[in-house]
């Protein structure tokens, strides 16, 4: 039905003329030129990938989860649908050594960039030494120097050395994978002259902006233009990976662009009017779009949840807050919250329910539900067993019982002799987290507890919440870990790992720095179990460990990347119906990671225009 109504709207197609830059725009053949929105805000700052702030959007995003690789590529490209490495310059498949300690993986032979020289195994050394050059101003060595001793080239394949513990396992084999999916591999010839430039001083080196055209990459786009208001890449026709080896074609655009919008309001009307053809944005209501409005807008599920949710969104406590030391007042907060309304309202229902896929360390794909014993975590999934007034009673209850009572008579409870007045934020603007927020502090005055929002700007917040030491924010969002090579246990050391605790700048995880042994001891014991049983009792553990001891709570289920397609020009986007069409030829089904992450790229090679 939505195709059919593409192919009545697209009579009625005009040129894209963005607010400005209208000139460079309407250059643009429409029918060659994919448009892409909620990526790209304010100008472009580096074209340098080994920079720590390109603002870069659409060409430099490296992620384990999935790296954006239109321009510059990674060895392998993650699949979140099925959890699998795929070969990108990388051959397919990778060899471990007997003992885990070292991984051996080769070059595809026709990998080549743009020069026309080939990608090596040299390249590959050549980046892992300059990361470890610029130790100190990037954070890609640091976060892997724990697990990755060495990486070199021998008989033209590269092998990987893990640091080793006492007894000479490997401590955790898992971040390996992050980082052959999540690191883009940079040419040596380039990187060579980048530290011959700047006299081998490093941070020089990470803080050239660099030209445009400065960088060798072997994607399959280029610069072509970008100013305050509008980034392009241009399709390079020489691309190596229209090799059988790889795609074995050309990706179907020509341009893929970006224009700059004022905010999301401007952004979404953009797209309602076919502006956009394939959009990370948050739309409440998102149904409402073809269902009432009649529009060529589709999702990559016809229904609710609309998306596959990998990420949880996620309250913190603040550890250093004397009563949310209290395990009592932590549960009890989490018991007492309306998680439906924040589904319902917050979320449009573009999420899972709690009901539906019980609360624990995982996200709700089925790979990582498998890796729980169900049966034993399901009396600690207080809001799966409780309704909502009976969750209400318990948390009263066990407040009562830690003595934290309202003496003086004016409905909110007390401790250590004064009234509980407890801060909860998010960063302003982000409509969905306020929303959730709110219910939060709904939650508290249900329970005697005063609980008030306060939303300060994001430069401001995210200086705070990843701060060493705050006591600015008693209970506040982000997100753990979502899809990832390393993931699940990427995300139980994200939200319960006490390596965390007194770091600055800290994105990684365990923001309300809750300490535990036992958790420290699960996380270390994960990436060694010999078996799935293994793994399964350890998650199951953990889970339990956190659902009792409430460091933090979910709040949602959240897609890695919100996924919206226009199909008023191009069609036959990535969605279950495609990924039913792929999954009966026998090959891999693509996430709908808006086609620029992970493997999510390959849905470049499967549109096709309306006709």
């Amino acid at each position: 039905m939505k195709k059919i109504l593409a192919l009545v709207l697209a009579v009625a197609m005009l040129l894209s003329v963005a607010a400005a830059g209208a000139e460079t725009v309407t250059t643009l053949p429409r029918n060659k030129t994919l448009y892409h929105g909620g990526w790209q805000y304010g100008s472009i700052a580096a074209w340098n990938p080994l920079h720590s702030n390109s603002n870069n959007s659409m060409a430099i995003s490296a992620n384990p989860r999935g790296s954006r690789t239109l321009v510059w590529e990674t060895a392998y490209m993650y699949n979140a649908l099925d959890g699998k490495l795929y070969g990108l310059l990388a051959e397919d498949g990778y060899e471990w050594n007997e003992d885990m300690t070292q991984l051996t993986f080769g070059v595809k032979a026709a990998a080549k960039w743009n020069d026309g020289t080939a990608v090596t195994a040299d390249d590959v050394v050549a980046t892992w030494e300059a990361w470890k050059k610029l130790d100190g101003y990037n954070g890609t060595y640091a976060g892997y120097a724990p697990y990755i001793a060495n990486i070199e080239a021998a008989d033209g394949k590269v092998v990987i050395s893990l640091v080793t513990n006492d007894e000479g396992k490997p401590v955790n084999p898992l971040l390996v994978y992050d980082y052959l999916s999540g690191t883009y591999i940079l040419q040596k010839a380039w990187l060579d002259s980048m530290f011959e430039k700047h006299g081998g001083d490093a941070k020089a080196v990470a803080e050239d902006t660099c030209s445009e055209k400065d960088v060798p990459y072997s994607g399959p786009y280029t610069f072509y233009f970008d100013n305050d208001q509008l980034t392009v890449l241009v399709r390079d026709d020489n691309y190596w990976g229209q090799d059988e080896s790889m795609w074995g074609k050309l990706p179907v655009a020509k341009y893929q662009a970006h224009t700059i919008y004022s905010g999301n309001d401007a952004s979404l009307v953009a797209f309602k009017e076919g502006q956009i053809d394939v959009n990370q944005q948050f739309v409440s209501n998102i149904q409402d779009l073809w269902e009432k409005d009649g529009l060529a807008i589709s999702t990559y599920m016809d229904e609710a949840p609309y998306g596959v949710c990998a990420t949880m969104p996620t309250a913190w406590f603040n550890m250093e807050v004397p009563v949310l030391q209290v395990k009592e007042v932590r549960k009890a907060i989490a018991m007492a919250v309306d998680y439906d309304t924040i589904i319902a309202n917050a979320m449009t229902n573009q999420s899972p329910s709690f009901a539906d896929v019980p609360r624990s360390v995982m996200n709700p794909t089925d790979g990582e539900q498998a890796l729980l014993d169900h049966d034993a975590i399901q009396p600690y999934q207080w809001d799966a067993t409780d309704d909502l007034d009976t969750r209400i009673e318990k948390a009263k209850a066990l407040l009562d019982e830690a003595g934290i009572v309202d003496t003086d008579g004016d409905g909110y409870r007390e401790y250590n002799g004064e009234k509980v007045s407890l801060k909860s934020c998010c960063p302003n603007g982000w409509t969905d987290w306020q929303a959730a927020m709110e219910v939060v502090a709904a939650a508290g005055e249900k329970i005697g507890l005063d609980i008030t929002t306060n939303y300060p700007e994001w430069d401001i917040y995210q200086t705070v919440f990843t701060a060493a030491s705050q006591t600015e924010y008693d209970i506040f969002m982000w997100s753990p870990a979502g899809a990832a090579p390393s993931s699940p246990w990427a995300r139980v050391r994200g939200l319960m790992s006490s390596e965390y605790i007194g770091l600055n700048s800290n994105w990684s995880g365990n923001f309300g720095h809750w300490s535990n042994e036992r958790a420290d001891e699960i996380i270390a014991a994960i990436p060694l179990a010999a078996t799935e049983e293994e793994q399964k009792a350890l998650y199951t553990e953990a889970t339990i460990l956190y659902l009792d001891e409430v460091p933090s709570f979910s709040l949602m289920y959240r897609p890695e990347s919100f996924y919206a397609v226009n199909e008023t020009v191009w069609t036959n986007f990535v969605s279950q119906d495609l990924n039913a069409e792929l999954a009966a030829e026998g090959k891999p089904q693509i996430p709908p990671l808006d086609l620029i992450d992970g493997y999510g790229i390959a849905g470049q090679y499967y549109i096709e225009l309306v006709e």
